[in-house]
């Protein structure tokens, strides 16, 4: 049996500012965070805001785990116009000094851009683009004391099979660089039952959400089509010892309470099937 932290997204609060959201979070019984970065959030070039959320997050006794960094069609590392490559690496830089001011010790980053059918000519020079940029933001997260994590991405976006991302860390001269597998994007790729095993040797923490097999719905585990008992032991017997961060929406009402209550549900579920695990 593994016994797994399992702690909590903010993003579930994306539009709600994050001083109103982390006391509930605390009160449903969640001590471990990852703090999302969209701007209605947390505006992470505002350090003053920053550390205030710090001292916060701090006060509540919550442990901020992980930091996602900022993703948009804008932000494209990938670029094949310098200039635009430049404005995502400056804007990546940013965000990596904001999770070192939130003392995270993961700072997972989506290593493509949200846009997809990129012209398939180019993919090798935007994957040695991707590469280069993700190497310079290594390094400043390594002098910060975080560690840079890639995110498999969704199947019809750049990263979004497994093969790619293998690729990039192989040709990245950091060593030190780690993966977060979304359970989410690899069930729509259709290899969730194997990507572990492909990224054993880097993985460090599960992004962990369900959904019914047609799109990325960030429902809690348990609510849609993905096999959890098979995921679980897979990563019982690769012996994974990293975290498993809930990465569920909300909900269409704006109430809290539903979408917590839906995450002790689903943390819950996930422990339940890890007491059942047979011994390896």
């Amino acid at each position: 049996m593994s016994d797994w932290a399992v702690g909590l997204s903010t993003g579930c609060f994306y539009r709600t500012d994050i001083f109103d959201c982390l006391e509930p979070i605390r009160n449903a019984g969640f001590g471990l965070i990852e703090i999302c970065s969209h701007p209605d959030h947390l505006d992470y070039h505002d350090h003053d805001r920053v550390r205030a959320a710090t001292e916060y997050i701090d006060t509540l006794g919550l442990e901020p785990f992980s930091f996602h960094a900022p993703f948009a069609s804008h932000i494209d590392i990938t670029s094949t116009n310098s200039q635009q490559r430049r404005e995502a690496r400056e804007e990546l830089l940013r965000a990596a000094e904001a999770a070192a001011l939130l003392g995270v010790r993961y700072f997972v980053i989506h290593p493509g851009p949200e846009e997809s059918n990129l012209p398939e000519h180019e993919r090798l020079q935007r994957m040695h683009n991707a590469a280069e940029v993700l190497d310079i933001v290594s390094q400043e997260c390594r002098q910060r004391n975080v560690r840079l994590v890639l995110e498999n991405m969704l199947p019809h976006l750049f990263s979004g099979h497994v093969r790619d991302l293998l690729w990039m860390l192989g040709a990245m001269k950091s060593i030190d660089i780690g993966v977060c597998l979304d359970t989410g994007h690899a069930h729509l790729s259709g290899d969730l039952l194997t990507v572990a095993h492909k990224l054993s040797g880097h993985l460090r923490m599960v992004h962990a959400s369900d959904n019914r097999s047609d799109r990325d719905d960030h429902l809690p585990p348990g609510d849609g089509d993905i096999d959890w008992h098979q995921f679980i032991d897979q990563l019982d017997r690769l012996r994974f010892d990293g975290t498993i961060m809930l990465e569920i929406a909300g909900k269409p009402s704006g109430d809290p309470n539903e979408v917590l209550d839906g995450a002790r549900r689903a943390r819950r579920y996930l422990r339940d099937i890890s007491r059942r695990l047979p011994d390896h």
